[in-house]
Parts: structure tokens; C-alpha cells; sequence
């Protein structure tokens, strides 16, 4: 979602699904060429798919809710913690959910292969075609507010992707609404060029220091730059609607905005900073920087959060008995070797699970 206002470009990139499948940036690369083709037979793999490092995201991924109805019906989650920020230095971290006002609607395994069989584009014409008709889909935008204070003493490690924060420790707050009433009108020009990034912020909004955030707001541009060049920024879809100066921005093939005529591209000596605020440094900065050194080893409280989720699944009828199919169903198409390991990655969250799996398998 990219925000238009007055003082810059806000950029949300987020996922239907409220965690993530790592939370080592060093494993961003890995975990896309897991979900790609096999090298020698070009097909999909299940062997290189079933390696997770998060248990929780692919609790979510493969439960009802990670197949959903329409994008109409689709949530959306910050997943990483970002700062809400005043100009005196002074902020709360905020993870924000972005809902659906129709409701959450989701498909079986079973419609959804049909559908992507009979009719590929679904998703895209149902959103164009109510856009189209007037019928304006909306969504409720909430966050969730954390003190620096709360976040030393809480029982998750806030800068961990592969975690939520429970709504009965911190509730959602609407702050605003969300929606989508035009249709593009060339869809190249303004959806196949449009690029976003987790660093396209605006004053007010920060980033946390999430390890993988901070990787993300490195690699989208440089992604961005690649895939539609050099000055993607100046194409309108992309653009600032307001003035946005950036000396350090300029030349490079297809400029075409200006290019701040004859201003000299680096900040003068004279030239005053931005911000003449003064922070002091303090213990939490001393904190970030102990916590945010985790790795990525998978230990027993990794378990506690997909637990908690499987016992969610159980208050809805069908829906765990759906998430063993799904699961069942794609790891049949793995090596007994690595169906072992996951059956076994399963019994840590509840030996039900393991049990369920493996005897789905068998059948």
C-alpha cells in the first residue's frame, strides 16, 4: 500500500498472515529459493519446501486462513514492530493489523485448486469488477501500542517476526480507514512499474530494529532499481505528490524530472540538519542492541505461540481437521526423511498434531 500525503510517500508492505517464515535476515535468500523450482526438474519441491525455521508462520500458511476468498476478504499485518515517534525523540512501538470490514473469508484446499484451474485471474477480476460496480471494499485499520518499558519486561522478544503480540495483553485501537474505490486505468503503467519499500516513510513513522526489517528497507529499493531502474521513484505512480527534496537522487539513465537543474548534489557545509533535536543515550538503547542479537536457532519457546494458535484452530469447527489435510497433502510429496523431521517439528507444538499428520500420511 503505498499512502499519498503531504509530507511524502508512506509505504506499507505487508503480509496476510501476522508472522513470518524467518527471522534471520541472512536467510531472506534461502527461504525464496526454498519455495522455487527444483534446479534439475524445474517442478516444485516439497523436499525443499518443508525446512521452516517458523513453525508459526506455517501454522497460519496452511490453516484455512492462508487461503482466502477474495483480496476483499484478506487481512493485512505490519508483522514487524515499527515506532509511532514525536519530534522530541519520545515513541511507542506499534504493530498494526489492517481488517477486512467484510469479514475474514477463506476457501478449501479443494475449492481454491479449482478455481486456479478454471479461472487463474479470480482474485484480480472480483476486485476489479467490485471496484467497477460501486461496491467499495474497506478495511478497519488498528494498532497495537507498547511503551519502551513494556517491551524490556514483556514475555516475547518484541523484535521477533515469528511472534505476535496476544490482543489480551495489547488490544487493537482503531486509528482509521482504508478504502479502494478506483480501478487502474492503464494497468502497466500503474501497477507493474509501482515499487514499494518498508524504508519509503514519513516523519512520525520509524522502523524498529528488527533485524529483518532493517534488511528489507535495503534490499526493496535495490530490488526496485533492478526491476524498473534507476529513477523508478520519478515514475508517477511511484512519485511524491508534494515537494520532496533529495540531492542525493539524480542522473541516471531516464531522468526526466528536472533533475534539480543546477543545484550541486551534496549537502554543504553550512547547510543546517534536519533535526537539531538532542537524545540522550539511555539503557533501552543498551537493550535493543543485547536483544536484537538473537539468532536463529528454533528452541522450546518458538512452540508456545503455534500451540496457542492450534487451540484457536480448535474453537472453529473443521479447521484443524482442514490444517491436517493441507499439511498432509503437500508433505506427502516430500522424502520420508523429511516427512520424519516435520512430523517430529509437529510434536513440539502438540503431539496431536504428529500423531494426525502421520497417520494422514499413511492414508
Amino acid at each position: 500500500m503505498k499512502l499519498y500525503t503531504e509530507e511524502g510517500n508512506q509505504d506499507w508492505v505487508f503480509n496476510n498472515t501476522p508472522v513470518f517464515f524467518v527471522r534471520d535476515p541472512i536467510k531472506f535468500p534461502s527461504l525464496n529459493r526454498s519455495h522455487k523450482r527444483h534446479p534439475q526438474t524445474n517442478l516444485t519441491d516439497a523436499t525443499m519446501f518443508w525446512d521452516p525455521e517458523s513453525i508459526h508462520e506455517i501454522m497460519h500458511v496452511f490453516s484455512d486462513r492462508g487461503t482466502p476468498a477474495t483480496l476483499r476478504h484478506m487481512d493485512a499485518f505490519s508483522g514487524h514492530t515499527y515506532k509511532f515517534t514525536k519530534p522530541d525523540g519520545s515513541f511507542k512501538y506499534v504493530k498494526i493489523h489492517i481488517k477486512s470490514d467484510l469479514g475474514r473469508k477463506t476457501m478449501t484446499r479443494q475449492e481454491a485448486a479449482k478455481i486456479a484451474g478454471e479461472d487463474p485471474d479470480y482474485h484480480t477480476r472480483d476486485l476489479f469488477n467490485a471496484i467497477e460496480t460501486g461496491n467499495y471494499p474497506t478495511w478497519t485499520v488498528y494498532v497495537q501500542v507498547m511503551s519502551p518499558e513494556e517491551a524490556e519486561n514483556y514475555r516475547w522478544n518484541i523484535f521477533d517476526i515469528t511472534k505476535v503480540w496476544p490482543h489480551s495483553d495489547y488490544p487493537l485501537r482503531p486509528i482509521g480507514k482504508m478504502t479502494l474505490n478506483k480501478n487502474p486505468t492503464n494497468y502497466f503503467e500503474q501497477i507493474e512499474q509501482a515499487a514499494f519499500s518498508p524504508s519509503t516513510m514519513v516523519p512520525g513513522f520509524a522502523a524498529s530494529a528488527d533485524p529483518l526489517l532493517q534488511a528489507r528497507m535495503f534490499s526493496y529499493p535495490d530490488a526496485a532499481r533492478y526491476r524498473v531502474g534507476t529513477n523508478y521513484q520519478q515514475l508517477p505512480t511511484n512519485a511524491a505528490r508534494c515537494p520532496v527534496y533529495s540531492p542525493f537522487q539524480r542522473d541516471g539513465f531516464m531522468s526526466f524530472r528536472g533533475n534539480y537543474g543546477a543545484d550541486p548534489n551534496y549537502v554543504g557545509s553550512t547547510t543546517l540538519p534536519l533535526s537539531t533535536r538532542k537524545v540522550e543515550e539511555n539503557y533501552h538503547d543498551h537493550w535493543v542492541g543485547e536483544v536484537t542479537a538473537f539468532t536463529s536457532e528454533v528452541t522450546d519457546d518458538d512452540f508456545i505461540q503455534p500451540k496457542m494458535l492450534w487451540d484457536v484452530m480448535g474453537k472453529q469447527p473443521g479447521q484443524q481437521d482442514n490444517f491436517i489435510s493441507n499439511v498432509a497433502a503437500h508433505l506427502s510429496g516430500a522424502i520420508p526423511e523429511v516427512q520424519k523431521e516435520t512430523i517430529k517439528l509437529f510434536n513440539r507444538v502438540d503431539p496431536e498434531i504428529g500423531q494426525r499428520i502421520e497417520k494422514a500420511l499413511k492414508a
